[in-house]
Formats: C-alpha cells, sequence, structure tokens
C-alpha cells in the first residue's frame, strides 16, 4: 500500500508542481511587463482548466468499468508510459534557469500579441489541462498495475493534493522563485525510472495474454520482490527503451547548445 500511495502522491505532485509553476512565472511575467489586467484571465482559464481534468478523470472512470481487459490496459500503461518519457527529457531540457526563463517568455509573449484577454486565459487552460490529463492517465496506468482502485492509491491522492494546497499559499504568500534545477533533475529521473517500470507491467499485460512470450531470468527474484516483471523479455525492452531515450535526449540536448551558441554569436 505504501509504495502505490507514494507513487499517486508523487505523479498528483509532480503534475500539479509543473502547473502551478508554470502559471506562477507567467503571471510574474505579465506584472513584470504592464500586462497585471490579464492575470485575472490567467487565472480563470486554469480554474477552467482544473474542472475541465475533474470532467476527463470521470469520463476515463466510466470508459474503464467494464471487465478485465490485459490487452487495453497495456495499452494504456504503454501511453503513460510514452508521455512520462517525453515529460522526463522536456524537464531535463528547461532544467536550466536560462531555458526555462526562455520558455515562459516565450509562452506569453506569443498569448499577449494577439492582445485579448482570451489569448491569457487559453494558454493557461492549456498548460494546467495537460498536466490535468496526464494525471488522469498516470494513475490510471498506476491503478491498472496495482490490480484496482486502491487504498493506498486514494491515501496517495489526498496526500498530493495537501502538498499541492501547502505550496500554492507558498508561491502566493512567501515566495514566487524556488530552486528549479535540482526541482526539475529529480522529478524528471522519478519519470523516467516509473515510465520503464510501467514498460514492463505493459509487457506482463501482453504476456498473459500470449502476445509476447515468457522467459524468466534467473537468479533475478530480487526484481519480482520489488514488483518489476523478471522476465527476459520485459528487461531488453526496458533497456532498448533507456537507451533509444538517452540517445533522443543527447541529441535535443546537442540541438539546444547549438541554437544557443547561434543566437549568441548573432
Amino acid at each position: 500500500m505504501l509504495a502505490s500511495m507514494t507513487q499517486a502522491a508523487t505523479i498528483l505532485f509532480r503534475e500539479g508542481l509543473e502547473a502551478m509553476l508554470v502559471i506562477a512565472a507567467l503571471a510574474g511575467y505579465l506584472s513584470k511587463v504592464g500586462a497585471g489586467h490579464r492575470i485575472k484571465a490567467l487565472y480563470l482559464g486554469a480554474l477552467a482548466a482544473i474542472a475541465a481534468s475533474f470532467v476527463a478523470a470521470w469520463i476515463f472512470a466510466v470508459f474503464n468499468s467494464g471487465q478485465h481487459d490485459d490487452t487495453s490496459e497495456g495499452i494504456v500503461i504503454i501511453l503513460a508510459s510514452a508521455i512520462m518519457l517525453y515529460v522526463s527529457g522536456w524537464l531535463m531540457l528547461k532544467q536550466d534557469p536560462k531555458s526555462w526563463k526562455d520558455f515562459v517568455a516565450a509562452k506569453a509573449e506569443d498569448a499577449l500579441a494577439k492582445e485579448t484577454a482570451w489569448a491569457i486565459g487559453l494558454l493557461a487552460f492549456l498548460s494546467v489541462f495537460r498536466e490535468g490529463a496526464e494525471t488522469v492517465l498516470f494513475i490510471t496506468a498506476l491503478a491498472n498495475t496495482e490490480g484496482g482502485w486502491t487504498f493506498g492509491i486514494f491515501a496517495g491522492l489526498l496526500v498530493g493534493t495537501a502538498l499541492l494546497a501547502v505550496l500554492f499559499v507558498l508561491l502566493n504568500r512567501v515566495a514566487r522563485r524556488i530552486p528549479l534545477r535540482p526541482l526539475f533533475i529529480i522529478t524528471s529521473a522519478f519519470l523516467f525510472l516509473t515510465a520503464l517500470k510501467f514498460i514492463g507491467d505493459a509487457i506482463l499485460e501482453f504476456q498473459e495474454q500470449q502476445f509476447v512470450t515468457t522467459t524468466p531470468l534467473e537468479h533475478a527474484g530480487w526484481l519480482e520482490n520489488i514488483g518489476l516483471n523478471a522476465t527476459v523479455e520485459a528487461v531488453s525492452i526496458q533497456f532498448l527503451v533507456g537507451l533509444f531515450v538517452f540517445a533522443a535526449f543527447s541529441l535535443a540536448r546537442r540541438e539546444q547548445m547549438l541554437s544557443r551558441h547561434h543566437l549568441t554569436a548573432v
């Protein structure tokens, strides 16, 4: 129960944290450039996204209320893993403070160029709803791997919500600036490892349907003890996915550095 509670709390906190950071950074930027009157639209867009996330969660719950289906659950878990890997890489690329500031400034300037409150509201809605939709998908995948919506998952969601509430107060009353680099690196690593675990769980779902062969690993009982799929197929696929992610990140990082050097030269 503790493991599922920790994962649920961490997923909700991480997704909510990124949304809060984006909104807080956008609000600070709008105030800095003399567009403070647009902050209300920013907050309204964020609130609308939270409401839409609850609706999405309800729809997803209804969609998954049928009988147990290993194939569909495996697909959901794979989809969640792919998005987790993407977000993990995105966080690593944005952990540089300059990259984060450029990202926020570019989004705000694009919305302000339209000279309408709707653009700011839509920006906030999309920024927050993306995190809300990811949370719904990730938690559903976690429930599938845990065999259902356990007490630990609900307890984790409550803990995550409480942590976000405390953070919201701190961001608004204490300071808008917190050290982003270690936060982004830690959460990126967490998402990467969780995605690899989910991939192993998805392979297990497909193995139960005999879509994938099952070859137990010798002397790997410790993997099963920590809830991992101790088969040659799962470990091989996880290893290949890890190599691909590291290669893709290296290429993206290289392009980012080349682009930055080019702009500096110009």
